[in-house]
């Protein structure tokens, strides 16, 4: 299996290659300059292992949530440069991908990962991890304040709120205080300064390509969580 992933919904701007069992990834600080810097890694990475765009079989994205800018230009970057070669798309949850960090990282299987979301508010979600690309989520992806992040609103009233191993994303450096007091998780159980990168969304995605949940260019779309988006670019937009 083929994929090339984008991750551009942070500060980051990273781009892998999965080639089978082999994995090449270039990841770098890159605040403001996603579109200046999202061809070129695309370009070495592929490169490196050695393939042209028409030998993959799809193009995999972090769809968001996240920076609405970020979220924005790898989901147009992924569509045009799927049209042109002729591949499907795999939209990817950066939640669900910053959860598969926190499990490469520290072997933890339950994970809540919150980020920033500006306003006083977060992005947040919780997740099963299993293994390599494997992630399920317990409950929905979900953006509001700090003080209402926690297990026990996954589940129905008067039901046991499962439990989360690891913390993960920058919202808990921003609320540590308010999101350790209402999901019961320690500091020696956080992890703020991990981040979703393009190498966890194309393990995710090959599990979602495996399972036949590739659509087509037009069809990849980005997942903002909130309403208040302008409207969304095209990719030689987001690229001047």
């Amino acid at each position: 299996m083929k994929i090339l992933a984008l991750e551009t919904s942070g500060v980051y701007c990273s781009v892998a290659l999965l080639r089978d069992c082999a994995l090449f990834s270039q990841h770098e600080l890159a605040a403001r300059r996603h579109g200046e810097r999202l061809l070129p890694m695309m370009e070495a990475v592929l490169a490196q292992g050695d393939l042209s765009l028409a030998e993959l079989d799809a193009i995999a994205f972090g769809q968001g949530p996240g920076s609405f800018t970020g979220v924005r230009i790898a989901a147009a970057v992924a569509q045009g440069v799927a049209f042109g070669a002729g591949l499907p798309v795999v939209g990817i949850s950066t939640l669900a991908g910053l959860a598969h960090a926190g499990w490469r990282h520290h072997r933890q299987s339950r994970i809540l990962a919150a980020v920033d979301a500006r306003i006083g508010e977060l992005y947040w979600g919780l997740f099963d991890v299993e293994g390599p690309g494997q992630v399920r989520p317990l409950g929905g992806e979900s953006v509001s304040a700090p003080e209402t992040v926690g297990t026990s609103t996954l589940v129905p009233a008067g039901e046991q709120p499962p439990a989360a191993d690891l913390g993960v994303g920058n919202g808990w450096e921003i609320y540590p205080d308010i999101l350790m007091a209402r999901t019961r998780i320690d500091q020696e159980r956080i992890d703020a300064h991990l981040v979703c990168t393009a190498a966890d969304i194309a393990e995710l995605a090959a599990v979602a390509l495996a399972n036949d949940q590739a659509v087509p260019p037009e069809q990849g779309c980005p997942v903002y969580l909130r309403d208040q988006v302008a409207s969304k670019p095209s990719a030689a937009a987001v690229l001047r």
